[in-house]
């Protein structure tokens, strides 16, 4: 089912179906500390702020069939926390909910992947929600381990 869906580089005109997806990516955190608009605007910030990026390495995908597009991924440099070596992290990745279960998300992983190999890196980072158990599960079938946990407690 993957073989018709293309990976291309993003376009300006993409911005608004990255930003389509942000509620989706806001959802899944299910922080219930934290109330829905204030991560909503969180990752709509978010958002912006890595599509401005322009003074690092960095890659942002569209995966499209037909000419829609169905998710993106967005990769770029980061210091490692622990050796404190330069290597790739996927910021964002997202899937629009009709897209689901297609292998999108493992086709931008892997052009991700790629990407990073191509720029030299040794480890490719990312962050995910504790509570978006399908997000991990997803990681994890791809190979990624926990390294770090960040925790909280609502006082």
């Amino acid at each position: 089912m993957t073989n018709d869906i293309n990976i291309r580089s993003v376009f300006e005109t993409d911005r608004a179906f990255i930003f389509e997806l942000s509620p989706r990516l806001a959802e899944v955190a299910n922080l219930k500390w934290h109330t829905d608009s204030a991560m909503q605007k969180m990752q709509d910030d978010y958002i912006t702020e890595i599509l401005a990026l322009n003074s690092i390495a960095q890659i942002t995908l569209i995966a499209e069939q037909n000419n829609t597009s169905l998710g993106f991924i967005h990769a770029c440099e980061h210091k490692d926390g622990i050796s404190g070596e330069t290597c790739g992290t996927v910021t964002l990745l997202a899937v629009s909910p009709n897209a689901q279960g297609m292998g999108v998300g493992k086709l931008l992983m892997n052009a991700a992947e790629t990407w990073a190999r191509e720029q030299g890196y040794r480890l490719l980072h990312l962050e995910v929600f504790a509570k978006n158990d399908k997000a991990r599960g997803f990681y994890q079938n791809l190979g990624f381990e926990a390294e770090m946990l960040h925790m909280i407690k609502p006082l």
